[in-house]
């Protein structure tokens, strides 16, 4: 879509939305007066005059603040200085005073402006579309691009924000978050957001979808309103520590609306309960922390009932506490006190000290009968609150704290029957406080889906035909051990762990995962009846996988290692385990669980392993543990060989449902018990409404299947299409007709791809089911087309295949080989000699000089933008002679022949610049920032200059190893460069320093 479009239906409309809830707009004609250089990004006058009127301070000290913030090159840090933690020295005073940045008590007091082409200078200078400043501080980078679609988030708007982060970090150090649209889809993420976790703001609670004209308004008012604004920033960012760094998380909707909900009737002070059921998987631990967060300090609100409150975060399972004491303490709350014993959770109880933040198990209070003497102080969040109820840990909970508030979450939803959860949490006729249901997070892909499939009925096992089922599968015992056991008795358990049915479902197991997960790298559990089968399952699957990769040439001895390697058991431990017996069998059992028993350090690293892809083991297989509080979004499928129901199915499956990257598009159970045969009846207990979906039939994703492919048939009808022929021109010819069907408009094209995305996604989903091989020749078809009309229509590669999965991608590289169509859409890179083909005009026919001049076009884009992203400064010159290529071939102003051999010259500048400085007589790097000093207007001797400040980042005295990561070392550097730049004669020596240094972290970083 051309620039004047996307101004006309995406930022006009975004301005006018903001200017009407109270923004003011600047003009880019205003930016030069309000700020110091192109370079920066904070706007001077405004910031001064907010830190005045908040503060009340002189110009002099509210100018000394600025300096001090202008500073500040961390974002974490930049939150820390929004929300209050800011002192300095002030005149007259001899403490350093607190000075606010931003009046989140009233929001009328701030300034809050919107700007558009924000233009930042820096080695590759960006122009953002649209930038929100609060008091003259940038905090929101709007995007404006079509088309964005909220299901594909692989889209040019996201790849700009991305870009922006890279060239002009200066604009993101005070930024809180990050919004993308098209005028219509409004999709947001926080600072250095992956695209896979922006999403749209669905529920504009408290007021109504009706009270919205469209999308655009209702997002807009959601995220940038100034008092929700100011609520996000003061309480709904957190940055949590992990093992991979540092991550910025920001809330979604529904956890907004249920903090605001329990701080609301905190502050009213009329109900002191509530029920909040977040479905698993959509972050209710950090919805706990989010709470914890705003009761503690209430920036934006103001009441004696947040007074210094006590909170006391509950749960009762060990791994639970783990993990919300490791959020709360990762995501850096204010002094969580994790409590370690009965005696430390009474003693703090029962203190004078308010103001406290406790983690504790509930099993603590368990015996505790005395009233502490401040509970109406205190306000307990409870974690999987429908459990804490049983045995009369509820009973002693509300002894000690009988006139606490009480605020119940719950993963799954509350059964119709437990009247005592409703009525410990619940308000009278309320149901829940807050409620974000299973098909609320898949709809906002918070989670994926979960689909199941049954495997063969014969493994399957069915109490009432335990006799039958026992005749055909005991039927070849000796008569005397077959009498043996009828007289003991027949039990499930003995048909679950028949060694025959154990080995042919690993052998499925294996057959199945082979083709459905490990080709993308995703794992997968197994759910084993008891710790008995655990051991079982280890040992065939052990032989299966064995067998499989001798098969494939591996020398057994390796084969049997790696087949080790590849799963891990994960169960408790008895103290059965380690006794002798008599029994062979049970004998073995034991040796088994002694071999295979992780203690609490191995079983912490097995998970983490698990958790990260191309790391063994593949496989966990267990039977109680890990069916609650494990998050590993790389789990695609749950082979369930345990007949759970009720809320311990609902706990299970849903280790499947977390978001990863784009190939995981839903998580899969497969059924050997045959729990989805009466699926009905395992989650009875629960309102239909809450469980409809949560496990659907994966004959649903097939019937989604057909109805997508009759989508894009339907848009591809009038193609003449040849059928069986297999070759690049009868192929091409049908891709020619449809492209020159949707080229003229727009619209059609974006239509036609997104409809051929979900075919795409949902044949890859279903697959490797035998009903996708209907559909197999028109995907092949239809994804080859994406590639060759993305050149062809857009002039840039296709990105659809970068997230196809690897069995999609690798049938499609056969079939463009089989076809020979490979030669017209795969594109190489100006360095492969084959590139150079291309330009040689004789013997080819018109159509073969069109396929050429597109692709060719396509190729150069690429390799543009790659070099701009090297030096800005000495490849900024083809970016305007690429943008005359396409823009001549769009506009058919030269033949093919022409267009390649403009196309050519442009190829052939492009590689003489590449070694320009050989021809100089100067490295790589010297001649790199020699073109940045030169856009500085640097004259004669300005080699020289360059060859002194390449010699600063080549020798390791002056840039040692991993100067790159060392604020210390590289403002040393840039010092030293200003030194240089100085008595060169240059001016704008900060600015130089900067960009060279922007240049110098590509080219001279040592690793």
């Amino acid at each position: 879509m051309a620039q004047g479009m996307e101004w006309h239906l995406a930022e006009r409309p975004t301005i006018a939305c903001l200017e009407a809830m109270g923004y003011r707009f600047v003009l880019p004609d205003e930016h030069a007066a309000l700020r110091d250089g192109e370079n920066q990004v904070l706007f001077r006058p405004h910031l001064i005059e907010a830190i005045q009127q908040i503060n009340g301070v002189s110009l002099a000290d509210a100018q000394a603040a600025y300096a001090d913030l202008v500073s500040v090159t961390d974002n974490e840090a930049w939150l820390k200085k929004l929300r209050g933690d800011f002192s300095r020295p002030v005149q007259g005073e001899v403490t350093r005073r607190t000075l606010r940045v931003v009046d989140f008590a009233n929001p009328a007091n701030n300034r809050l402006t919107v700007t558009h082409q924000f233009r930042v200078k820096a080695e590759r200078t960006r122009i953002p579309d649209v930038v929100v400043h609060l008091n003259g501080i940038p905090v929101v980078v709007i995007e404006c691009k079509s088309p964005i679609n909220h299901k594909d988030k692989t889209g040019e708007a996201f790849d700009q924000i991305r870009q922006y982060e890279r060239d002009i970090p200066r604009l993101f150090l005070s930024n809180v978050f990050n919004l993308v649209t098209d005028g219509t889809n409004c999709l947001y993420g926080s600072t250095g957001s992956p695209s896979k976790f922006f999403a749209a703001w669905r529920d504009p609670w408290p007021r109504r979808e009706s009270d919205f004209t469209d999308e655009l308004s209702k997002g807009l008012w959601c995220l940038l309103e100034p008092s929700r604004l100011l609520d996000l920033i003061a309480h709904f960012v957190v940055f949590e520590k992990t093992e991979e760094g540092i991550v910025k998380k920001m809330c979604r909707y529904q956890q907004f609306r249920a903090v605001n909900k329990i701080v609301e009737r905190v502050v009213e002070n009329r109900h002191r309960r509530g029920l909040v059921w977040h479905t698993q998987g959509s972050g209710k631990s950090l919805t706990m922390a989010f709470a914890a967060l705003k009761l503690k300090t209430h920036r934006t609100v103001d009441s004696p009932e947040l007074t210094n409150p006590n909170i006391l975060v509950l749960t009762d399972r060990v791994d639970l506490h783990t993990q919300i004491t490791t959020t709360f303490t990762a995501c850096g709350l204010p002094n969580p006190t994790d409590i370690g014993s009965i005696r430390d959770l009474r003693t703090l109880m029962d203190g004078k000290t308010d103001g406290l933040m406790a983690l504790s198990t509930i099993f603590k209070f368990q015996g505790s009968e005395e009233a502490v003497a401040n509970s109406a102080t205190w306000i307990v969040m409870v974690d999987e609150c429908h459990r804490t109820q049983e045995k009369d840990l509820g009973a002693f909970l509300r002894k000690t704290l009988p006139d606490a508030r009480f605020f119940g979450f719950t993963g799954t939803p509350i059964k119709k029957d437990d009247k005592d959860t409703y009525a410990n949490f619940g308000v009278v006729g309320e149901g829940y406080l807050d409620k974000y249901g299973i098909d609320d997070a898949v709809a906002d892909g918070a989670t994926v889906p979960i689909y199941y499939t049954g495997r063969k009925t014969d493994w399957h096992i069915d109490e009432a035909k335990i006799d039958i089922l026992f005749d055909q599968w005991f039927a070849d015992l000796p008569d005397d051990k077959l009498a043996e056991l009828k007289k003991r008795g027949v039990t499930v358990a003995d048909l679950v762990k028949h060694p025959k049915r154990i080995a042919l479902i690993a052998y499925d197991i294996w057959t199945h995962f082979k083709e459905y997960a490990r080709p993308d790298g995703f794992k997968a559990q197994i759910v084993a009846f008891d710790r008995e089968a655990v051991i079982l399952y280890k040992r065939a699957l052990d032989v299966v996988i064995a067998a499989d990769l001798v098969a494939e040439g591996m020398p057994a001895e390796d084969a049997q290692a790696m087949a080790a390697d590849m799963s891990a058991c994960v169960y408790s431990s008895s103290q059965e385990d380690a006794k002798p017996s008599e029994d062979e069998y049970t004998q073995s059992i034991r040796d088994g669980l002694v071999a295979h028993y992780l203690d609490d350090k191995a079983e912490i690293d097995v998970k983490k392993a698990f958790g990260k892809k191309g790391v063994r083991p593949d496989f966990l297989i267990v039977c109680d543990k890990l069916l609650t509080g494990f998050d590993a979004p790389v789990e695609s499928v749950m082979y369930l060989d345990k007949p759970l129901k009720e809320h311990g199915l609902l706990q299970a499956i849903a280790r499947t449902n977390r978001v990863a990257d784009a190939r995981k598009r839903n998580g899969l159970i497969v059924d050997y018990i045959g729990v989805s045969a009466h699926l009905d009846k395992a989650l009875a207990s629960y309102r239909a409404d809450d469980v409809r979906n949560a496990m659907r039939d994966l004959d649903d994703l097939r019937n989604q299947l057909r109805a997508a492919h009759a989508a894009v048939l339907h848009m591809m009808k009038g193609v003449k299409r040849a059928g069986g022929r297999l070759d690049k021109d009868s192929l091409k010819a049908e891709f020619d007709q449809l492209v020159a069907r949707l080229k003229p408009d727009e619209t059609q094209w974006i239509e036609f791809r997104n409809k051929a995305r979900e075919f795409i996604g949902l044949y890859e989903a279903v697959s490797p089911d035998p009903c996708v091989l209907e559909f197999t020749a028109d995907l092949k078809w239809v994804a080859l087309f994406l590639q060759y009309a993305t050149q062809a229509i857009e002039k840039r590669e296709a990105f659809d295949q970068r997230s196809y999965s690897r069995k999609i991608r690798d049938m499609l590289e056969r079939h463009l080989d089989a076809t020979g169509l490979s030669v017209t859409v795969k594109l190489r890179h100006i360095t492969d000699p084959e590139f150079w083909e291309d330009f040689k005009v004789e013997g080819k026919t018109e159509d073969d000089l069109k396929t050429a001049a597109i692709r060719k076009t396509t190729e150069l884009r690429k390799v543009v933008y790659e070099r701009l992203g090297q030096n800005a400064h000495q490849y900024g010159k083809f970016s305007d002679r690429l943008r005359e290529l396409l823009e001549k071939l769009e506009g058919a102003q030269l033949s093919w022949a022409d267009t390649l051999k403009m196309a050519e010259d442009l190829a052939k500048d492009l590689e003489a610049e590449a070694t320009a400085h050989e021809d100089a007589g100067m490295s790589q790097g010297a001649y790199g920032i020699l073109q940045v000093l030169l856009a500085f207007h640097a004259g004669d001797g300005a080699d020289g200059l360059a060859e002194r400040i390449a010699a600063l980042y080549e020798d390791d005295a002056t840039a040692p190893r991993l100067w790159q990561e060392k604020e210390g070392l590289r403002r040393s550097l840039r010092q030293q460069v200003r030194g240089l730049a100085h008595e060169f004669g240059l001016g704008n020596l900060k600015e130089v320093s900067e960009q060279v240094e922007e240049f110098a972290l590509k080219q001279f970083a040592k690793v």
